[in-house]
């Protein structure tokens, strides 16, 4: 037989699924993959039955409803200042996953170099070499994960042709500051290169930070990518609604890879998605409140089990130093000692690196109900 394509070809399960697995195996809290136990707004999801039921439940325009894009453009405005034209920058596409696979398809040509930050997301690697790029990898370091300006310049070159950042970032809930924003703008506009912004945890920010979209800074507007996710917005993570903003010449590349590779999102879907970005601004900042509030609950208890939690601004996520508990192996073990005996599941950082990863530290998901991380925590208790 001849072979597969080379780039999928080493690519195992993705861990996310593996840890799921394991969870479900042996009867564990699967604080692994991040999605919510509980679903999302009532109303949201009565206007997709109605949707469903009312019709038509045939094909969508390609590049989205009128209704959605044209919540997604006052979004843009309302929280951000942005001013966008729904009708040739704003995209709708079946997920963030898709969004970011369109947008890097469209936009890199073999040779082309994209800067990618670690710890990264596990897509956003096999995409840009599928995309026959060449990844120039800028690792932040804990517990701080500052950005490394030396070494973010020195990933810059005649062949960059895009950097790819998520703020608020997985696994780390790390936002990225204004400085660090300013940073990557600067060297944008400098080696004339875009930027894709995986920004799905936009209204999962804590402790007093501010999520700023890279748009919104000078000279960015036409050469950004940004990538928004109902399922993160209103803890839908089955529906696989994510949208684009950016300039129309941008967008309407995307467009074009995202016709040969969804073609279009289920409308029903869609039309609640648009009812639920008009809620009222209680919705959204009561959404942060609410997540903030399970995160603490999660980290003062693995702080009570023995971890060294490090500290995160955003997102669904704590990352775990498990040194002080366990020197037996690296992550990957733990993780699987862990779920095995302890019965919680985690998963391993590493899993975020494509080579050389710090092996010390899990990252565990907190949007859960109170009383499932209450039983994590005492079950991580009793074991230690």
């Amino acid at each position: 037989m001849k072979p597969v394509n080379e780039v999928i070809d080493r690519l195992g399960t993705t861990i996310f699924t593996v840890m799921s697995a394991h969870s479900v195996e042996h009867g564990a809290i699967n604080l692994g993959q991040g999605f919510p136990d509980e679903d999302g707004p009532a109303d949201v999801r009565e206007a997709a039955a109605r949707a469903v039921m009312d019709g038509p439940n045939q094909y969508p325009p390609m590049m989205g409803l009128p209704a959605l894009r044209q919540a997604v453009a006052a979004h843009n405005s309302r929280f951000y200042g942005l001013d966008v034209d729904w009708q040739s920058q704003v995209l709708v596409t079946s997920g963030a996953t898709e969004a970011l696979t369109a947008s890097l398809l469209a936009l890199l040509r073999p040779g082309d170099e994209a800067v990618l930050i670690e710890p990264v997301y596990d897509s956003y690697l096999p995409i840009v070499e599928l995309a026959g790029a060449v990844p120039r990898m800028v690792r932040l370091r804990p517990p701080e994960w500052s950005l490394p300006e030396a070494e973010l310049r020195a990933a810059f070159g005649p062949k960059t042709k895009l950097l790819v950042m998520n703020s608020p970032m997985n696994p780390t809930g790390k936002v990225f500051s204004e400085a660090e924003l300013a940073l990557i703008a600067g060297l944008a506009r400098a080696h004339d290169a875009y930027v894709i912004c995986d920004e799905v945890y936009e209204h999962l920010v804590f402790s007093g930070a501010r999520h700023v979209p890279l748009m919104t800074l000078p000279g960015m507007a036409e050469r950004t990518i940004r990538i928004g996710s109902a399922g993160k917005t209103f803890s839908l993570t089955g529906w696989k609604v994510g949208y684009l903003t950016g300039a129309a010449p941008l967008i309407e590349a995307v467009a074009r890879t995202h016709q040969f590779v969804t073609f279009t999102t289920p409308p029903a879907l869609q039309a609640a998605v648009a009812h639920g970005l008009g809620k009222d601004d209680g919705y959204f900042h009561g959404l942060s409140g609410v997540m903030e509030r399970k995160r603490d609950r999660l980290v003062a208890g693995l702080r009570e089990a023995g971890f060294d939690v490090l500290p995160g601004m955003g997102t669904y996520f704590a990352v775990a130093d498990f040194r002080p508990l366990w020197n037996g192996g690296g992550d990957a073990d733990f993780a699987v000692k862990l779920v095995r005996e302890a019965r919680v599941g985690s998963i391993p950082v590493s899993a975020f690196y494509p080579q050389d990863p710090p092996t010390h530290m899990v990252r565990f998901c907190f949007c859960k109900q109170d009383e499932v991380l209450d039983e994590a925590i005492a079950r991580l208790k009793a074991f230690f």
